[in-house]
């Protein structure tokens, strides 16, 4: 490795090791070091202070709907990438629905991969999708470099992407279980969300009646028995429902290879506020009370959730209608995420360096990504400089992604990000970007 030619320095780096005063040292992209405070500038390298700023790792949001192509209208590369940039995540995994086509066969891919290559602000990886149909494809996509694998127990909202029954389930986590590979899932019975009551219109009230908890905690059941049957691993998307909570806790204390993820949106936003008609709100499963948001952020503390993402899911603004039944459910959170998981984390007496090891480290670590989620030597130089203590009121109009619908419009929030790095170049500071500079991301062996 050659003498460091950017250093970065800080009163504040989140570290491993925890928060200090620090020097990062950066070559050919990549922390070469972290020293003392103090240390001194090697010569003929850039130095930048960021003074009382906190200096952590660039976030890595492992659930991303960009739907490009097809759906580019919804959102796409440039502008996802753009928000999420914005928001201080230098990695994200994109979920294979919701394009056209649909990343379920390796020629699919190459399309994203191809729509992606010029266009992407942050590195990107992918996910595949497990659907009825293609099994025979799932382990040509593991070789081509996916993650892992998406799949639907309840209908997914479109029509390309079918949702597996319980035979078809066993089948796919089968072979996926075959070669070592992780199903991650969005776990909702559809036979207990086709017995709930289903009024339509629009009270919120009559919307989260139609998706109870016991949906998901019904699905969550039978991944359970699934993985611990296949000893495969098995990954719960989007936890909602506090009641699955004691279930997943007792099905890892069995040594059952599943991992959790919840979002920002259920920890921040709660179902007591939420105006009827109001489907920039909708997302399914749905935002729950205030009660069940409590049980969600002590499960995070004790570790019985291990990461939060965003579930970033994008629409056209004519399709949010102000009907619950019939409005595209999907929360757009890309470059909010931070500022707003850090306002409510800190409220309840939790520090940055929780946020990190939710929004980074383990996001990291569940896609596989062992050069991203930390700063240390050997990893990617990937950073968000941040003010935890200056806030915002969000502006829709500020936001990067191409639809700017949002449910946090007119929220204050604390934590505003400065600047992002990229293996160690600053990729977009105070509303400025520079040219695309991301990569595409595969599956390491």
């Amino acid at each position: 490795m050659s003498e460091a030619e950017l250093v970065l320095r800080s009163t504040r780096v989140i570290t491993p090791e925890g928060t200090r005063a620090a020097t990062v040292t950066v070559s050919d992209g990549v922390i070469t070091a972290v020293l003392p405070y103090d240390a001194a500038v090697p010569a003929g390298a850039r130095l930048e202070d960021f003074g009382d700023h906190v200096l952590l790792p660039g976030l890595v949001d492992t659930h991303v709907h960009v739907n490009d192509p097809g759906r580019t209208e919804w959102e796409g590369f440039w502008t996802a990438t753009r928000a999420a940039a914005a928001g201080g995540i230098t990695t994200l995994v994109d979920m294979p629905l919701n394009s056209l086509p649909p990343t379920t066969t390796v020629p699919n891919l190459r399309v994203k991969q191809e729509v992606a290559a010029d266009k992407a602000h942050i590195d990107v990886g992918f996910w595949g999708g497990a659907l009825p149909g293609n099994v025979k494809d799932l382990r040509p996509l593991h070789d081509a470099g996916v993650f892992g694998f998406k799949a639907f127990l309840s209908p997914s909202g479109v029509e390309e992407f079918p949702h597996l029954d319980q035979e078809r389930l066993t089948r796919s986590l089968s072979e996926i279980a075959g070669f070592g590979g992780l199903l991650i899932v969005h776990a909702e019975d559809p036979h207990r969300l086709a017995a709930a009551p289903q009024h339509g219109g629009p009270r919120y009230a009559d919307f989260l009646a139609s998706r109870p908890r016991d949906a998901e905690d019904s699905a969550i059941a039978t991944l359970v028995a699934e993985a611990k049957r296949l000893d495969a691993r098995v990954h719960v998307l989007h936890l909602s429902s506090s009641d699955a909570l004691p279930l997943i806790a007792a099905a890892r204390a069995e040594g059952v290879r599943l991992t959790v993820e919840t979002c920002p949106h259920y920890l921040t936003l709660t179902a007591e506020e939420v105006p009827d008609g109001a489907s920039e709100f909708k997302c399914c499963p749905p935002i729950r009370e205030a009660a069940n948001q409590d049980l969600l952020w002590q499960a995070l503390a004790d570790g019985t959730i291990d990461c939060v993402v965003t579930d970033h899911s994008p629409s056209t603004a004519d399709l949010k209608t102000a009907d619950f039944a019939t409005a595209w459910g999907g929360i757009s959170g890309l470059q909010l995420s931070l500022p707003a998981v850090w306002t409510e984390a800190r409220r309840r007496g939790h520090g940055l360096e929780d946020v990190v090891r939710w929004m980074s480290t383990r996001t990291a670590a569940l896609a596989g990504l062992a050069r991203k989620g930390a700063i240390e030597a050997g990893r990617d130089a990937d950073f968000a400089v941040l003010a935890p203590d200056e806030t915002f009121t969000v502006d829709p109009a500020g936001l990067q992604h191409r639809n700017r619908v949002t449910a946090y419009a007119g929220r204050t929030l604390s934590g505003v990000v400065k600047s992002t790095w990229l293996r160690g170049e600053r990729i977009v500071a105070d509303g400025e970007f520079t040219e695309p500079k991301g990569r595409l991301l595969t599956r390491t062996p």
